[in-house]
């Protein structure tokens, strides 16, 4: 959620007028829809990178707002905790060599970050959660100074009732109670966005659902969250957990959870807004002046600010996008399940993954979403997310295997193939998905190096666990700042 809001209080009022004020504007959008009104034709990709700030030790420093002012670039933005920064790049025609040029550009502004961040004594840093983190770096005080995040906090914790709940039962477990939503910060992501024509998107977007597993397994992060080692990739239930509005008594009525893998497949983008609408009150119920009906009948378009606002106070693994670009609108699939780094080469092969897979997915033949349930996807979604590349994953036609198996044998094949669709240069095609072809046959993840390491460093070493946590911090940063692939760094 990036609008920036000023401190307000909300009446029954506000929010009675916000609820009809979004149900116009999903009225408006099903009209653009039925009109033809949206952009087609031009396929464009777009990546947003989460960092950490941290000091000389590996740990978390409140310092985004100097850091940002250092960098004076509007492509880089604060995020939920003083300790977060946030780079969006500009969109990209996915064809040729998008990856190797999106690659340069990413490390080029990273580097940037990294000396600007040099000159206050700190580093940017790429990981899904920074091992050194403790109590003391999420807690309120620490919040980014923007209302809006104040604003939200206190919006969370007054729909819950109560404190929020933080229970991961990993290979350690996890228990304790958080009074904000810092917590949420420590989860650092990498968002991939992808436009697609109205009559696509619930291909893409089931495609995107059913290849979410495969994502998290190959691309797990974020092994370890206030000293204990969890799950794989422990971002999953730390979002999921950080930003519950629900009570105890809510989740075992089956109320809806605001981060959210989904219920069902899906036949419209529509179905995704009506349930925005259906399931969910909202948060922040701040009602513009914009009057979308009038817009249309005069041949504008609306930009639907309420509805785009809602939808972003619900945080789907895989969320539906309106906006409106150079006068035009159109609609966008968000993937937001993967963690941030380890490089950026990581994180661009990643991508390339990704973009192959969902192409591939999108125009099987019967739909991914005819062969897979969407439970069996789910399952595989948080096995994942626990196991990371070691899970077992279920797939149509091959069973229940070893997540490194299904993408060696099943997905990069499909993958390869959607590149291809996309027109991607092949030896870019090659050396991205090469990456990942070579973690799945190494079972070497970032989350599997961060354990190994920390493993040698503090069961068969002499470090104590905070400051073998520190070490290996150390060695991922070394590794991180050589934008080598993961699968090549050094093992102790």
């Amino acid at each position: 959620m990036g609008r920036e809001i000023d401190e307000v209080r909300f009446t029954r009022e506000d929010r009675q007028r916000y609820r009809e004020k979004v149900k116009r504007d999903l009225a408006v959008l099903r009209r653009m829809l039925a009109d033809d009104r949206f952009e087609r034709g031009r396929k464009l990709i777009g990546v947003e990178v989460e960092f950490y700030v941290v000091d000389g030790e590996g740990a978390p420093t409140m310092m985004n707002a100097e850091l940002l002012e250092r960098i004076e670039s509007e492509d880089f933005q604060t995020e939920l905790a003083q300790f977060n920064i946030e780079f969006n790049l500009a969109p990209h025609k996915i064809i040729g060599t998008v990856f190797r040029e999106i690659e340069e550009e990413l490390q080029t502004s990273f580097e940037h970050a990294d000396r600007r961040a040099e000159e206050l004594g700190a580093h940017v840093a790429m990981v899904g959660i920074i091992p050194t983190l403790k109590n003391l770096h999420v807690t309120i005080q620490n919040m980014s100074a923007s209302p809006r995040y104040h604003l939200l906090n206190e919006q969370v914790l007054e729909a819950r009732g109560e404190d929020l709940l933080l229970e991961i039962e990993g290979t350690e477990r996890l228990s304790l109670h958080a009074s904000s939503i810092v917590m949420e910060a420590a989860a650092t992501s990498v968002q991939l966005h992808l436009q697609v024509t109205p009559d696509g998107f619930a291909d893409v977007w089931n495609a995107a659902q059913a290849a979410s597993a495969a994502q998290v397994a190959v691309g797990a992060n974020s092994p370890f969250l206030l000293g204990k080692e969890l799950w794989r990739e422990t971002r999953i239930a730390l979002f999921q957990q950080t930003i519950d509005t629900r009570s105890e008594e809510l989740t075992a009525q089956g109320v809806r959870p605001r981060v959210w893998f989904g219920e069902k497949w899906i036949k419209d983008v529509t179905d995704l807004f009506d349930e925005n609408v259906r399931y969910f009150p909202a948060l922040l119920p701040l009602v513009d002046e914009e009057d979308p009906e009038a817009i249309m009948e005069s041949g504008g378009i609306p930009h639907l600010p309420e509805l785009v606002l809602h939808n972003g106070t619900i945080w789907r693994w895989n969320r539906p996008i309106y906006a409106v670009a150079r006068g035009k609108p159109h609609l966008r699939v968000e993937s937001r399940v993967l963690p941030a780094g380890p490089t950026m080469v990581d994180t661009v092969a990643n991508a390339a993954f990704y973009y192959g897979l969902v192409r591939a997915l999108a125009e099987l033949d019967p739909p991914i979403h005819k062969q897979l349930s969407f439970v069996a996807a789910q399952d595989n979604f948080f096995s994942a997310a626990r196991e990371g590349i070691t899970a077992e994953l279920f797939w149509p036609g091959v069973g229940t295997v070893p997540a490194s198996e299904l993408i060696l044998r099943t997905l990069l094949p499909l993958a390869h193939t959607g590149l291809d669709a996309w027109g991607i240069d092949p030896l870019d095609r090659d050396r991205y998905l090469g990456i990942i072809e070579q973690r799945a046959l190494k079972r070497r993840t970032g989350a599997n190096w961060q354990v190994e390491t920390f493993r040698s460093l503090y069961d068969d070493g002499d470090l104590e666990r905070d400051d073998a946590l520190v070490e290996m911090t150390r060695r991922y940063l070394e590794g991180m700042r050589s934008n080598e692939p993961v699968h090549t760094w050094d093992l102790p």
